[in-house]
């Protein structure tokens, strides 16, 4: 009898052993073939393209949707995963530029940009970044770009951070672009994902004081994918004024405006000026025509490759006309993001191209031109 119950006992555990044997089994999915498992994207990046759609007379299109729109990137359509509507939230890096001729109109250029900020919509949100002094000075007088205003949305803030800004006596123009790339925009979550970018620049363009080069604050821009608005300041003429005569009394040009003019124009003789007092007044003009051009080249590539644009000033008595225009243009802005299905790290340009569909003929769309891929 023992013996039975005994033998009972080892077949019932035997059967329960098997089937949990075979339930476990059940369990565990068959592997499948490496060409039908699901592909995970690791570290990529998320291109933002910011867009405007007018008609055929110029105007804003409005009210569009993600089918109207077909994206590629050298040539090859892309997914677009992310849209942002014209009713989307937006912030802006403000960067004004108080050296110069703008030493006797820095009220006008206070006002004009408090105008800027009253146009906002709830929810939009400003940063304001200036020229000031340096804390690490040692004369006190070398400007650097300074973070008046933190990104926000509270008016009464903004418009007490307006009121500090004071005159300059340099321009770290390029610093203040960089500054605008790097410490402004918080980093892209689910919560602020579809919040559309911009930096707004009151500037004749013309660096005197920066570390950096443009070169530097162009990759960073690029690579953020922020839509660049300038508000072209013409202060060639005031300049050049005082430009001539004793060097000792005229305004000068610094030693990196000196180094990056013979860099421009690429010249070949060996005879470089190494200060301002050795240039003839023949070459200071030539100098500041070259330096000029170089700003508005490059105000225009940074617009352009962004999908942004440039507002040329006959003076500033036309900044706040100009800053309605502004905040009018990022007002119809859509924003558009994808995953590039170009995977490689090779530090390439990857032009971007935005088709229109389903909009009558004569409608136009500006975009961002491209970007370049990360580096390995």
């Amino acid at each position: 009898m023992q013996r039975s119950v005994i033998t009972t006992y080892f077949f019932v555990s035997y059967l329960i052993g098997c089937s949990l044997a075979l339930t476990v089994n059940a369990q565990i999915p068959t592997p499948k073939p490496v060409e039908e498992r699901e592909i995970i994207r690791v570290d990529t990046e998320l291109i933002d393209v910011p867009i405007s759609v007018t008609d055929r007379s110029g105007k804003p299109v409005l009210g569009l949707k993600l089918s109207n729109f077909r994206l590629l990137e050298d040539g090859k359509p892309q997914k677009i995963v992310d849209f942002s509507a014209t009713t989307a939230p937006f912030e802006v890096a403000l960067l004004l530029d108080t050296s110069g001729s703008a030493r006797g109109e820095i009220d006008l250029i206070k006002r004009a940009a408090q105008a800027f900020v009253d146009s906002l919509r709830p929810g939009d949100k400003v940063a304001i970044i200036a020229f000031g002094p340096s804390n690490t000075s040692k004369t006190g007088t070398e400007s650097v770009p300074v973070l008046i205003a933190k990104l926000t949305d509270d008016r009464n803030l903004l418009r007490s951070a307006l009121q500090r800004i004071t005159v300059s006596n340099g321009t770290p123009y390029y610093d203040g672009l960089i500054k605008a790339g790097e410490g402004i925009f918080p980093a892209r979550t689910s919560d602020n994902g579809n919040t559309r970018r911009a930096l707004v620049a009151l500037t004749d363009g013309v660096d005197s004081t920066s570390v950096s080069e443009f070169a530097e604050a162009n990759e960073i821009l690029g690579t953020e994918g922020v839509v660049s608005y300038f508000i072209r300041v013409d202060t060639r003429e005031f300049f050049e004024s005082e430009l001539l005569g004793d060097c000792q009394s005229a305004t000068r040009f610094s030693l990196a405006q000196i180094r990056r003019y013979y860099r421009t124009v690429g010249s070949r003789s060996n005879e470089k000026a190494t200060n301002f007092c050795q240039l003839g007044d023949f070459e200071r003009l030539a100098v500041s025509k070259s330096l000029y051009e170089l700003a508005d080249a490059q105000m225009r590539s940074l617009a352009q490759t962004s999908g942004g644009k440039v507002f040329p000033l006959g003076d500033l008595s036309e900044a706040r006309n100009a800053f309605r225009s502004v905040a009018a243009e990022i007002g119809t802005n859509y924003s558009l993001g994808y995953y590039s299905s170009n995977e490689n790290k090779d530090g390439s340009f990857r032009k971007i191209t935005v088709e229109l569909k389903g909009l009558p003929e004569g409608s136009k769309v500006r975009a961002r031109e491209g970007y370049t891929a990360k580096q390995n």
